[in-house]
């Protein structure tokens, strides 16, 4: 009889031991977007998953089937790529109490009840992009994994707020300029008359950090590399022009944009990117404030500090020799099919801010950067990254591509003459008209920041001397000839054309002279005889709009180029004349507040003699609305259109709306503004439930 209360008793203890070693399992993964994207600086992000920066501590939750008991162990793996493996870095285990894990460091910073707030801090080098986040139970002698959870996954980016990062930057102004800033400035024009283009960056919009790794996939580069900042922005660089690995843009210098958009058509990088992902197919057409601006969207989005960077009188040496050749015929006209270097009014590229642990000391810091494909470098079409610093004290000895960007800022323009034999005489050497100024856009404002100095000493200086004979030491050819001083002079004003011929010597001498343009050409102008010492004469040219508007292309500007000769000197003079357009007119109405519905309108009158053809007009603006089209087909002189767009939107602050408009006989017809959209009254006081 007593047997059986002791019989029952041992049941009940063996029942209660079962229930508390139960195995601990977890039940839900909650990546806390709430309190981690404040902190990291990606609020602005549209996309439902955890996007965070490399460096710097994140929290999740992880809710478990019991209570966290002694003895308990799991650890949280982060996988990256198809075939993942510790030693790559792309997959990483963090572990929580004593046992060791991989360089990502975890730690316990709340119990709950089942629920525990993790701390989990990637590496400052760590590899960039999508990791697939489980959570593993040490279950017996294995690992018990939670299933695989797209709503998990988490973005890992590049972080300028970390010291240990290759892309730290100390200053907080620059940082939200660099790396936060989804909009921009990219200058144009020449250096007596600058103009400007708003350029939509939309690094934050939906689909542009997925288009991003996409771009990183379609270029076959290791995942492992992928956190690498040299090895990336190279990478980026040449896979942001088409040339020779299918990737985003296709470039076009010609005036034949029919078989796809013209340049000046394209108001951001947005409606490119996401065309290239959901094509596969590269997007025609681009020119260099494309590419920089296309270039400039792919760095921020990563994390990258970045701005775009527009040079002045510009020049493309294709013959490697750090010079620029001018050729000219025996009679005095541009010899063009001998002449292999250019010079571009303005060249837009890009540029970086990063250590260089691969170069000496004092050569960090903003490094050049471009994807429009002019010279390969490895084999591929790209430049860079090469060091601002290094290529102003002249060491073109360091990678990448320092001697290229030195010849676009510094090279000296020699002028030579090809006499029937084919032998070349220089008879003038310009050392100040390239690179005549280097702007970009000012921190918190749309105005220029001059830079030149950063690229350059004062011309002349003897800093200037040092430099330039450093650059010879390194393979830079300059010209050392003695030539004769001309005694003569030409100046170009402006539209209406005027060519002014003076006379600086002591004897009366006739000039034969040609003047070639980018639109029109003209030979055979003979000056007057100069009857005295200092005697100027003025030779006039009226070029009509229907002249050179048929020609204009994706420049609003013309070229001109006037050489001369009077018995044994020879005069030359280089002049660019930028054409001033009309601008679309932008009102907004409606509650500027997240979340409401807001209008805008868009409006022009063609103040023109003449209809406009074929005319597209496009508007978006980041985080307000996406990409917007309208076409017409023609636009009669003194006719006008409004097209209004309704819109909601979606980030707080300062936010910008451009439009463009084209057609077949005018571009660069351009508009703004600039809304202030304030945050929902009940969202300022929402208090994350854990801050770190």
């Amino acid at each position: 009889m007593l047997k059986c209360p002791t019989l029952l008793v041992q049941v009940s203890v063996s029942v209660l031991t079962t229930w508390l070693v139960r195995s601990l399992s977890a039940v839900s993964v909650d990546m806390c977007q709430q309190i981690n994207k404040p902190n990291h600086f990606t609020s602005a992000y549209d996309i439902e998953n955890l996007v965070v920066r490399r460096g710097l501590e994140f929290v999740i939750r992880v809710t478990f089937n019991r209570p966290f008991a002694e003895g308990d162990d799991f650890q949280v793996e982060f996988l990256i790529g198809s075939n993942p493996s510790p030693s790559k870095g792309t997959q990483v285990v963090v572990t929580f109490g004593n046992r060791n894990g991989g360089p990502w460091t975890g730690r316990i910073l709340e119990t709950s009840g089942e629920t525990l707030m993790l701390g989990v801090t990637p590496t400052a080098d760590a590899v960039v992009g999508k990791f697939r986040t489980y959570v593993a139970v040490m279950v017996g002698g294995g690992l018990q994994r939670t299933k695989r959870d797209p709503s998990t996954d988490l973005y890992v980016l590049f972080n300028a707020w970390c010291q240990d990062d290759a892309v730290f930057v100390p200053n907080d102004g620059e940082r939200r300029e660099y790396v936060l800033n989804d909009t921009g400035v990219i200058f144009q024009g020449s250096v007596g008359a600058v103009s400007h283009r708003n350029w939509t960056y939309g690094q934050f919009e939906r689909g542009i950090l997925d288009a991003c790794i996409y771009i990183l996939d379609a270029s076959r580069m290791p995942i492992y590399n992928r956190g690498n900042i040299i090895k990336l922005v190279r990478k980026g660089s040449a896979m942001l022009n088409s040339q020779d690995d299918n990737g985003v843009l296709v470039g076009n210098w010609s005036e034949d944009f029919s078989m796809g958009t013209p340049p000046t058509s394209w108001t951001g990088s947005v409606k490119i990117l996401l065309q290239y992902v959901n094509t596969g197919v590269p997007i025609c057409f681009a020119q260099c404030w494309v590419f920089a601006g296309v270039f400039n969207t792919f760095l921020r989005c990563l994390g990258i500090p970045s701005r775009v960077i527009t040079n002045f009188s510009s020049a493309h040496d294709n013959t490697g020799n750090l010079k620029t050749d001018l050729i000219f015929k025996p009679d005095g006209t541009p010899d063009k099919r001998h002449t292999r270097d250019s010079i571009w009014n303005y060249h837009c590229w890009n540029e970086v801010f990063m250590t260089r642990p691969d170069l000496p000391p004092g050569l960090a810091g903003w490094q050049v950067v471009d994807a429009t494909p002019q010279e390969t470098s490895d084999g591929h079409f790209r430049c860079g990254p090469a060091s601002v610093s290094a290529i102003k004290e002249g060491l073109l000895c360091h990678q990448f591509d320092s001697g290229f960007v030195f010849a676009e800022v510094n090279s000296d323009v020699v002028f030579q003459k090809r006499d029937r034999y084919g032998t070349l005489s220089p008879f003038r050497v310009d050392k100040t008209h390239i690179g005549q100024a280097i702007y970009t856009k000012a921190v918190g404002s749309p105005a220029p920041m001059d830079i030149t100095i950063t690229y350059k000493h004062p011309e002349g200086s003897a800093d200037d001397s040092r430099t330039m004979a450093r650059a010879e030491e390194y393979g830079c050819e300059r010209d050392h000839s003695e030539l004769p001083q001309t005694q003569l002079s030409v100046a170009i004003s402006d539209v209406n054309l005027a060519l002014e011929f003076q006379n600086q010597g002591e004897y009366p001498r006739s000039v034969q002279a040609h003047l070639s343009g980018s639109v029109v050409f003209y030979t055979g102008i003979t000056a007057s005889q100069f009857k005295d010492q200092s005697f100027t004469e003025r030779v006039m040219f009226k070029i009509l709009a229907q002249e050179y508007m048929p020609h204009l292309g994706a420049q609003l500007c013309l070229h001109f180029v006037v050489t001369g000769q009077a018995d044994d000197q020879s005069v030359s003079a280089i002049k660019v004349v930028n054409l001033q357009t009309p601008s679309l007119t932008m009102t907004v109405s409606g509650t500027p507040q997240v979340q409401q519905r807001m209008y805008v309108t868009v409006s022009f009158t063609n103040p023109f003699n003449f209809p406009l053809h074929n005319v597209h007009v496009a508007m978006e603006g980041p985080g307000l609305m996406s990409d917007r089209t309208r076409n017409y087909s023609v636009i009669n002189s003194q006719s006008s259109f409004s097209w209004t767009e309704e819109f909601t939107p979606r980030l707080d602050g300062p936010r910008c709306l451009v439009a463009q408009l084209n057609s077949s006989n005018l571009s660069e017809v351009k508009g703004q503004t600039i809304v202030n959209i304030h945050q929902l009254l009940d969202t300022l006081f929402q208090l994350p439930l854990f801050s770190i």
